[in-house]
């Protein structure tokens, strides 16, 4: 039975003791080194998005606050319901 990639399905043994598993400590720290640039990009975009959420939140309010002052100009009945 082949594998997701076409691969011949086989046994997965674990290692003998002292064998070395393939990966040394400059591969765990470059691993590392990646995985802390990532969570810095994820935390910078998170913050971003907040920000972009709160201009938001403040525009939707100005655009309430305009409409409300529109209709009370033009005599109508101030509404908040939203369609």
């Amino acid at each position: 039975m082949s594998g997701p990639n076409g691969d011949l399905g086989m046994p997965v043994e674990a290692s003998a003791e002292g064998e070395d598993d393939g990966f040394g400590e400059a591969e765990y720290a470059a691993i590392n080194s990646m995985l802390d640039q990532i969570n810095s990009c994820l935390d910078h975009l998170e913050e971003k998005n907040d920000h972009l959420h709160a201009r938001l939140q403040e525009l939707l309010e100005s655009n309430r606050q305009t409409r409300l002052e529109f209709q009370q100009q033009l005599g109508e009945a101030p509404s908040d319901a939203s369609p």
